[in-house]
């Protein structure tokens, strides 16, 4: 007779917000894993009632804890928020347990490498949609091609329903939104690396389903600009609806989205926090409310003597099934199918893994796109 559950392995996820929910449900659908979920919110919790799923209420923040429940686990997914993922994930390499990261955190992972190869851990960090998808298609098409000129990514999460003034909704914080508004904008231009200020440069670009939207410089490109140094240009530009970029550039330059306290009747307020607490519920997707993400990758270089462009093209949109959005669907899916490629020994390099190096290996590469498409997130590949 079989003993199936003899060989499952036993995956924790760190936080169970609008994403980490997801990957639970995912990681927990077949019989390859026992899946443990843990968050300091029981309502979080409690939305595991009946899926098979063990949750644990905690705080992640707290480290003998978390050292503790990680024991007894081979593999874990960290969804935490972004301001506590650096140490969390520092927290798991000591740990000794391999890892997949969707913190999104801001200091650079790769500082870590010393430490997770000291573990003998792998950890791919930045594992979502992009960064992530963003990273490992452009890393698989480098290893194709003889040379590479450049790398364009524009990417947006949008809602199916437009209202205004906004135009625009959320599956995170409106904090997380705002930086896109006000963090310098890194890329890289004739192998120099270029700053310039959130929401420059806008473009028009027409998008098949949704039409016109509009692009502007967001501060993306994150390990590419340090890992790629062989590229001379590399680029992120995020989507919204027209119209978007003025509004924001309104309130930035009014000061809401400034980090300096201000006076108001003899308290100190810090004019960001009211507008994150204002926008919130106005930026918030609800329940059923349906969002898109599109994505769409040029990479473009030299092939056999011959000038290439390859184009990845994502459109996904809400699964009314589910009951799981666009966003949470195309990050959550990429760090599910991460997670399995580890399981099954798939990828076995030990130290901080940036997406893109997943991208030289082909096997890994279709992998993660065969998962995905399973679960109905298609990349469409032109070659031109």
């Amino acid at each position: 007779s079989r003993h199936p559950r003899k060989n499952m392995r036993k995956v924790i996820v760190l936080g169970a917000g609008l994403v980490g929910a997801p990957m639970a449900l995912d990681l927990a659908k077949g019989s390859e894993f026992k899946v443990t979920v843990a968050d300091i919110s029981r309502k979080n919790l409690d939305k595991f009632k009946n899926d098979n799923i063990a949750t644990v209420e905690m705080d992640l923040d707290n480290e003998a804890a978390l050292i503790e429940v990680l024991k007894n686990h081979d593999l874990v997914l960290n969804a935490v928020p972004g301001f506590m993922g650096y140490r969390t994930t520092e927290r798991i390499l000591r740990a000794g347990k391999n890892v997949v990261d969707i913190s999104f955190f801001p200091e650079d992972a790769l500082t870590l490498d010393g430490l997770a190869k000291a573990n003998g851990v792998t950890a791919i960090v930045d594992c979502g949609v992009a960064p992530g998808m963003s990273n490992i298609l452009p890393g698989y098409v480098d290893s194709i091609l003889d040379k590479t000129d450049s790398i364009l990514i524009y990417v947006g999460g949008l809602p199916k329903v437009r209202e205004l003034p906004y135009e625009y909704k959320a599956v995170f914080s409106p904090i997380d939104v705002i930086e896109e508004y006000t963090r310098p904008a890194r890329y890289i231009e004739n192998g120099k690396l270029v700053t310039m200020p959130a929401l420059s440069e806008p473009e028009l670009l027409h998008f098949d389903k949704v039409g016109t939207l509009e692009t502007f410089n967001s501060d993306g490109i994150r390990s590419l600009a340090k890992t790629m140094p062989h590229i001379p240009n590399i680029k992120e530009k995020t989507l919204r609806y027209p119209g978007h970029i003025k509004l924001m550039e309104i309130m930035r330059e009014a000061g809401f989205f400034s980090a300096e306290p201000t006076e108001v009747n003899g308290v100190e307020v810090r004019p960001i926090d009211l507008t994150a607490k204002l926008l919130f519920p106005q930026w918030e997707l609800k329940p059923e409310e349906v969002d898109y993400t599109i994505m769409r990758i040029e990479v473009a270089g030299d092939h056999d003597g011959k000038k290439v462009r390859h184009t990845y093209t994502l459109f996904d949109e809400y699964c009314p099934e589910t009951k799981i959005h666009s966003m949470a669907r195309t990050t959550g899916y990429t760090a599910t199918m991460a997670i399995r490629m580890l399981a099954e020994g798939l990828y076995n390099e030990k130290g901080i893994i940036v997406p893109e190096f997943i991208g030289k290996n082909h096997a890994c590469v279709k992998f993660i796109l065969d998962g995905l498409a399973e679960r109905g997130v298609k990349y469409e590949l032109q070659i031109d």
